[in-house]
């Protein structure tokens, strides 16, 4: 048996899928296993009535702790009372607490509840139960507070002792702080991880580490496995070592892991396997390993000796979310952000499109190593399969597709195969603002359930975007985003200030760029984030191209973030107070008159971007030419017919109207008899199915060999009309 492991703490609302994706694997060999979200559990055992006397009954001294804490303490044994009520109301299973909590007479109230004047009015357009889950956030919140102040340093909802694992090129912090006596959250994480080894008697634990968050409780959860089960074999993989740990060479490291793997976790995991059950030289994969990190006679090996080829995405079976509390999760609502609500609101089923970035240039990006360079993509029929698969095991029809860009032409086959089984889904995913993205495509993407994109504008420059290697243009970000917003799909973007060489003027330019995109509405979501030099990105590979002075250290267990300072010597912390708070006013729709002077305390020179200069964008853009190839398609029912005949300047015509009913209205179109009957039958056979697609070129041949030009036709009033209400062109 193999017991697979996500250590404390990663998201509240929904299990990280490194595990389920191994578990899916493992079956397809007949391997069991069985896996934990140690978060979640830490989680549930430590807001609960028992978990809370404990916490609240850690001795403490009143006097030396802030008047915050003070409050929640005296205010403890209502905490107490209320906290299993609210973690139900979290997990769906007792709405009706909504109007309790909404009461603000019902929950104890500490400091992050200060919040709440400058939010109401953010709250003041939402649900009932959705007021109350962030209301139920800040109490939970608060409660953090007081394990930080009070008990627990490290302690944090979607991370763990992060600053320990950050960029910690030496692995002395770490290892020191292994050394001290087990903190109240470390003393639950073992107890449920000593459970489950007792119920579950694994002869290899495999720990995923994602991020630097779950670096310090994987180690804890190592340490407690050799001290207290010494036969059991322990290994580390995931994102934090496949980004982090490719140059580790401390060998204490492997005082607490046998094995360390990189990159895609199948062909690894199926040889530290078979090399633990068959550790014989008749074994054909005897100390032959993949991508292995290991420890022999005091020195760090690497071993990928093994000339076995790696999987292909067909062949990795389909993500097995078993074992896991799916119906204990909480959905919380930590800020009134749109995109942060998906991340952490709601349980969603994970997938991936395609392995790896499509793209892969982009210079800040990590596209030297496998999960973005090795790009795979999945087929839309197996993609679809596993979605009903999971759908029948989780009883969830939500699904965060994990892509680092999903392609756009395979969306587009995902939604078409969607639509062609009927399914009722709802999904969202991370793209590039690619131009593939036309109108009718975001509309095709939504009537198959997407409902919200999030993508990389980065710096809003083209001097920049080109720098980059973005691939796109401001222009053509901004023609893209109205197109996913006049759909109806979310657009969340990902900003970038402090790129090198990146000036003032050109961050203030972007950030002008930016409040216009919010102010036309084509973009309702964002995020600020201050550029940061990775060991494996083309910035880290080459410096002297970009401008910059690396500060390297020595290495000997984590290297990813590099320190460096930009030859420009610009300060760009400075901006980050003042980007992110004209950003969270923007996303609310107002304060777009503000100067931007305004939202620093500095002073900053004035934008050169024309005030109109993204609505002047929009009205350039020209409609492509048609491709031959583009398939028709329509989302639409049958029309009724009516057949009726028309006198005008003395000659009677033949003619047909198609009566089309749609969700929220009605379209009456007037037609030849003979056209109407001939796109009647078209409409048809499109709505018969959605796999063998008419080509634009050979419905153009159909239509000229009865009639004149076709072009004249889809361009006429009436197919205008009929292309506005789900009749669509799609490359």
């Amino acid at each position: 048996m193999l017991l697979l492991i996500t250590p404390p703490f990663t998201q509240l609302n929904t299990p990280y899928p490194a595990t389920a994706y191994i578990k899916g694997f493992l079956n397809t060999l007949q391997i069991p296993s069985y896996q934990m979200d140690l978060g979640i559990e830490v989680i549930l055992s430590l807001f609960s009535t028992k978990g809370l006397e404990q916490l609240f009954a850690i001795p403490i001294k009143l006097e030396e702790i802030s008047e915050n804490a003070q409050r929640i303490y005296q205010l403890r044994q209502v905490y107490i009372n209320t906290i299993e009520e609210v973690i139900l109301f979290l997990q769906g299973k007792n709405p009706n607490l909504a109007r309790q909590i909404c009461t603000l007479r019902f929950l104890p109230e500490a400091s992050r509840f200060s919040q709440l004047e400058e939010l109401e009015w953010a709250f003041g357009t939402m649900g009932i139960q959705d007021k109350a889950k962030h209301l139920a956030t800040l109490y939970l919140e608060d409660l953090s507070d007081y394990i930080i102040e009070c008990v627990d340093p490290h302690f944090g909802f979607s991370r763990y002792a992060e600053r320990l694992g950050r960029s910690a090129n030496s692995f002395d912090e770490l290892y020191d702080e292994l050394q001290t006596d087990l903190s109240f959250i470390d003393q639950i994480t073992l107890q449920l991880l000593d459970k489950r080894l007792q119920v579950t008697p694994p002869f290899l634990v495999c720990l995923s580490v994602p991020f630097p968050g779950n670096l310090f409780s994987a180690f804890r959860c190592a340490q407690y496995i050799k001290q207290t089960y010494p036969h059991i074999k322990i290994a580390m993989g995931g994102g934090f070592p496949n980004t982090e740990l490719r140059s580790v060479t401390d060998a204490r490291v492997f005082e607490f892991f046998d094995y360390i793997t990189l990159d895609d976790g199948e062909l690894p995991l199926e040889l530290l396997v078979s090399n633990i059950m068959e550790p014989t030289k008749d074994n054909p994969n005897h100390q032959l390993y993949k991508r292995t990190f290991l420890c022999e006679d005091g020195e760090v090996l690497y071993n990928n000796f093994s000339l076995r080829k790696d999987y292909s995405q067909s062949k990795v079976g389909t993500p097995d979310y078993s074992d896991l509390l799916l119906d204990q999760y909480i959905s919380v609502i930590e800020v009134a952000n749109p995109m942060h609500s998906l991340w952490s609101d709601g349980r969603w089923n994970k997938l991936t499109m395609a392995h790896g970035c499509y793209w892969g240039k982009c210079t800040f990006c990590d596209v030297s190593l496998d999960y973005i360079g090795n790009y795979q993509p999945n087929t839309a029929k197996l993609l679809v399969d596993r979605m009903e698969a999971m759908m029948e095991q989780t009883g969830e029809k939500g699904f965060h597709f994990v892509d680092e860009a999903a392609p756009p032409a395979l969306m587009r086959d995902v939604a078409l195969e969607i639509i062609h089984r009927q399914l009722i889904v709802t999904w969202w995913t991370n793209i590039r603002f690619e131009k593939s993205f036309t109108y009718d495509l975001c509309q095709l993407l939504k009537a198959a359930g997407c409902i919200a994109v999030s993508g990389g504008l980065e710096v809003a420059s083209n001097r920049l975007l080109k720098l980059i290697q973005k691939g796109v243009t401001v222009e053509q970000v901004a023609q893209v985003t109205r197109n996913f917003t006049e759909a109806g799909i979310m657009v969340h973007s990902y900003l970038m200030y402090g790129y090198p060489s990146q000036t003032e003027q050109e961050t203030i330019d972007s950030l002008e760029m930016v409040r216009q995109l919010f102010e036309l509405g084509i973009i309702q979501s964002g995020f600020w984030h201050q550029f940061a030099l990775t060991a494996h990105s083309p910035v880290g590979l080459d410096p002297d191209a970009y401008g910059i002075i690396p500060n390297y250290k020595a290495v000997s267990f984590a290297n990813n973030d590099i320190a460096f300072e930009d030859q420009t010597g610009i300060d760009h912390d400075k901006f980050s107070y003042g980007l992110k708070k004209s950003l969270f006013n923007f996303m609310y729709g107002i304060c777009f008159d503000y100067p931007l002077q305004k939202w620093f305390t500095f002073k900053i020179p004035p934008t050169t971007i024309p005030p109109n200069f993204i609505e002047e964008c929009l009205s350039k853009q020209v409609p492509a030419p048609i491709k031959p190839s583009a398939k028709i398609v329509w989302l639409g029912h049958p029309p009724l017919q009516r057949f009726y005949t028309k006198t005008k300047k003395g000659q009677t015509m033949d003619m047909l109207t198609l009566h089309f009913h749609h969700i929220t209205d009605e379209l009456l179109i007037h037609l030849e008899a003979d056209k109407g009957k001939w796109l009647n039958n078209l409409l048809t056979n499109l709505s018969s199915s959605t796999q063998s697609l008419p080509s634009f070129e050979s419905i153009q041949k159909d239509y000229e060999q009865n009639f004149d030009h076709f072009l004249l036709f889809w361009y006429s009033k009436p197919l205008n009309s009929l292309r506005d209400s789900g009749l669509l062109l799609v490359l």
